[in-house]
């Protein structure tokens, strides 16, 4: 039973990882990226209380599903772009998909790590606040 357990694990696996275009570095950061930043939000809620995305700050599970509803989309989109590469013969637009996300996961890695009350460098938080459209004149980009 085991065996065909495990067998079937990875069968799976293989399936799904030939479908997001195979596991290399990319995909591997990807998820490193997207597992740290749902576990730093659980953190800021959980254990600080500040989380913008609940209620009171605190542990919502709304919120939480919310966050791997999203994560899912992420995968989706991964695919799609491991397609399109398939499709028109090309190797960068999943990989330029994946290198997007790993920033935007970074982004909020740091934005949680800083609800921590982690003390970040000015230039990081000027970095954040440029990359989430909060700039010096409040955020009307336009």
């Amino acid at each position: 039973m085991k065996k065909v357990f495990c067998a079937a694990v990875g069968a799976i696996g293989g399936a799904v990882s030939s479908l997001l275009g195979g596991w290399d570095a990319a995909a591997v950061t990807l998820l490193i990226f997207m597992a740290a930043d749902y576990v730093s939000g659980l953190v800021v809620a959980g254990v600080f209380h500040a989380s913008p995305k609940s209620g009171g700050g605190a542990l919502e599970s709304r919120a939480g599903f919310k966050g791997l509803c999203r994560k899912g989309m992420i995968v989706l989109i991964v695919l799609i772009a491991a397609r399109l590469d398939l499709l028109l013969g090309t190797g960068y637009i999943r990989d330029g998909v994946i290198v997007g996300f790993c920033a935007n996961e970074l982004l909020s890695i740091v934005e949680n790590a800083g609800l921590m009350g982690l003390p970040l460098p000015a230039a990081v938080t000027g970095a954040v606040d440029v990359l989430s459209g909060k700039g010096e004149d409040g955020g009307s980009h336009e």
